[in-house]
C-alpha cells in the first residue's frame, strides 16, 4: 500500500514538471510570436504615416545628440584600456610595434559595435520603453488609436528608422576616439612610436572589418530599440505589478532583454565573418 502512494506521489510530481514545462513552452512560444507581429507591424507602419521626417529628426536627437557624451567617455577610456593592456601583452613577445593593429581590430570587429550598443541601450533604449510605458499607463496610446492614429507608426517606426543610421554613426565614434585612446596610452604614455602606431592601423583594417562593423551596429540598433519599443508598448501585461511599477519592470526588461539578445546577435554575426 505504502509502496502504491509513492508511486502515485512520484508519477503526480512529474506531471507537475511537465505541465510547468508545457506552460512554459507555450508561453514562450506565445511571447515570441507577439514580439515577431509586433515588429513585423512596426516595420510596415514606416511607410504609412505622414509627417514622418520630423519624429525621426526627433528620435535621431534622442539617440544621438543626447547619448554622444557616453560614447565619447566610454569610447575614450575603452581605447586607452586597450592600449595599456595590448602594449603589456605584446612586450611579451616583442611585438610592440603590432598594438595599432590590436586596438583597431578589437574595436573595429568587436567592442566597439557592442559597446556602444549597450550604452545606447542604457540611454536611448530605457528612456524609450519607461515613455511608452507610461503612455500606456495613461491611455495616451489608446487615445491615439481611438482617433485613428496608428500608434506603431507614430511612436515606434521613427525609433526603428533612427537607429539604423544613429547605431553606425555612433558606433563608428566610438571606433575613432578608441582609436585615439589607444593612440594616448600607447604613444604618450608608453613611448610606442606613434608613426609605427597608425602605420598598424592602416595595415591590419580592410574593407571587410569595417563591413562588419557596421553590420553589427545597425543589427544590433534594429534589435534593441524593437526590444525596448515593444516592452514599453506593453508595460500594461505585467502580471506582477501595475501602474508605476510596471512601467519599471518593463523598462528593466526591456534593458537586460536587449543587452542578453546584443550578445547573442553579436556571435551569431560574428560566426558569418570569421
Amino acid at each position: 500500500m505504502a509502496g502504491h502512494c509513492g508511486i502515485r506521489l512520484f508519477l503526480s510530481r512529474i506531471a507537475g514538471m511537465v505541465h510547468w514545462l508545457g506552460r512554459q513552452t507555450l508561453g514562450l512560444v506565445s511571447g515570441f510570436g507577439d514580439f515577431a507581429i509586433f515588429s513585423a507591424r512596426s516595420f510596415a507602419s514606416v511607410f504609412k504615416p505622414k509627417r514622418l521626417g520630423r519624429r525621426v529628426i526627433r528620435a535621431i536627437y534622442e539617440q544621438g545628440t543626447v547619448c554622444l557624451p557616453v560614447i565619447l567617455i566610454v569610447g575614450i577610456f575603452t581605447g586607452l584600456v586597450l592600449g595599456l593592456q595590448g602594449y603589456h601583452v605584446l612586450k611579451r613577445f616583442g611585438s610592440e610595434s603590432l598594438l595599432g593593429s590590436l586596438v583597431s581590430l578589437s574595436l573595429i570587429r568587436e567592442m566597439a559595435p557592442v559597446l556602444a550598443s549597450l550604452m545606447l541601450v542604457g540611454q536611448a533604449g530605457s528612456a524609450l520603453a519607461a515613455e511608452l510605458g507610461i503612455q500606456r499607463n495613461t491611455e495616451q496610446i489608446v487615445a491615439l488609436e481611438t482617433m485613428g492614429v496608428n500608434s506603431l507608426g507614430y511612436l515606434v517606426a521613427p525609433r526603428l528608422l533612427a537607429s539604423l543610421l544613429v547605431f553606425p554613426i555612433q558606433t563608428a565614434l566610438f571606433v575613432v576616439v578608441g582609436l585615439w585612446g589607444g593612440a594616448l596610452s600607447g604613444s604618450l604614455l608608453l613611448g610606442v612610436d606613434s608613426g609605427v602606431y597608425w602605420s598598424s592601423i592602416e595595415q591590419a583594417v580592410e574593407a571587410r572589418d569595417l563591413r562588419e562593423c557596421f553590420i553589427k551596429a545597425a543589427s544590433f540598433g534594429l534589435l534593441a530599440i524593437t526590444i525596448c519599443a515593444y516592452q514599453g508598448y506593453h508595460a500594461d501585461r505585467s502580471r506582477s505589478a501595475t501602474g508605476a511599477r510596471a512601467v519599471s519592470a518593463a523598462t528593466t526588461r526591456a534593458v537586460v532583454l536587449s543587452s542578453i539578445i546584443i550578445l547573442i546577435a553579436d556571435y551569431v554575426v560574428s560566426s558569418f565573418f570569421v
